[in-house]
């Protein structure tokens, strides 16, 4: 069932997979994930997706911001005006949530343009709007938990989105604020970070149900960008990597940063929030790079020399053995 949707842009809409009414599918909603294009949001929070999934008690809803005009294309595609490809984008969004059984899905229709800053810091055309918008999104679902892209994601319009949320989230009284605001992946790894300084998720189980989605967005994986193969990849490259001396407990893991203080401290800036992060990390690179400082070592020395013969001593012995 497919709903207009009373938001800034004409086109905006409400989608509800299993055709209940609007005020439940929006009233059930327990995890609600904020994300700026056709498939952020089954790339960066299959986690909530899954936990979701056939749970009677937990359903996700999803809101996705622009209107995918700026897609690249490729292929099949490449001809494609911007005007067939949004058309193309917002049923591929429609398909992912229908597949992964979301309480509702909302396209809002943004531009891209209309939401970005200037590289001034100017308001961006509709950044107001898209506050409001995300408020009244907020005030209707009041979810537990909330999730938009992590403040250190590379893509500009996913940083205009976090901010708009941030600003939305903070309008709402206390008792009305999801329980935890949380960041997650797409344009940027968390990998970087601590292990005590991010939220590590095991979404194994969850791996083909991720495929399945991110292989509804065909625009994509095989308009010159295989989303699908580079997210798992991803994953996998967490679980294995995080620690160099245990062995894996997952097959694949995705990475997330508490926001929450962002929402609860109106007083915090993204500047304070980030710079944090990025001052921890930077000095755990100096120590380390301290403790193995660089030490000038002369050629040629006795002790040099002594080791060089004991080195070919042992290569001609092990030749010789051999022969």
């Amino acid at each position: 069932m497919r709903w207009l949707w009373a938001g800034t842009n004409k086109g905006a809409e409400l989608l509800i997979p299993d055709n209940t009414d609007a005020d439940t599918a929006l009233s059930r909603t327990t995890h609600l994930a904020i994300g700026a294009h056709q498939d952020d949001l089954e790339i960066g929070v299959i986690h909530a997706i899954g936990v979701c999934y056939d749970t009677p008690d937990k359903w996700f809803t999803g809101v996705t911001v622009t209107n995918g005009s700026g897609s690249p294309r490729a292929g099949k595609y490449a001809d494609f005006t911007d005007e067939q490809m949004m058309a193309v984008r917002k049923q591929e969004q429609r398909d992912a949530a229908i597949i992964g059984k979301y309480s509702a899905q909302f396209q809002l229709d943004f531009p891209s343009k209309d939401i970005k800053s200037g590289k001034d810091g100017s308001k961006a055309k509709k950044h107001d709007e898209l506050a409001q918008e995300i408020y009244q999104i907020l005030l209707k679902t009041q979810p537990e938990v909330l999730y938009v892209h992590n403040p250190f994601d590379k893509h500009e319009t996913h940083s205009a989105i976090t901010r708009a949320t941030i600003e939305a989230v903070r309008m709402l009284p206390p008792e009305q604020q999801p329980k935890q605001l949380l960041g997650y992946e797409v344009w940027r790894g968390l990998d970087w970070m601590a292990d005590d300084k991010k939220i590590i998720l095991d979404v194994s189980e969850y791996i083909p149900l991720q495929q399945q989605l991110v292989d509804c967005f065909d625009s994509q994986t095989t308009g010159g960008k295989d989303y699908t193969r580079a997210t798992v990849g991803r994953q996998a490259d967490h679980a294995t990597f995080r620690e160099s001396h245990c062995v894996d407990t997952a097959t694949h893991a995705s990475y997330m940063v508490n926001m929450t203080s962002l929402m609860t401290d109106h007083n915090l800036t993204l500047e304070k929030f980030t710079s944090d992060y990025t001052n921890a990390f930077a000095e755990t690179i100096r120590k380390r790079n301290e403790q193995y400082q660089l030490h000038d070592i002369k050629p040629g020395t006795q002790m040099a020399r002594a080791a060089a013969n004991q080195l070919f001593e042992q290569i001609n012995l092990a030749h010789h053995s051999r022969t």
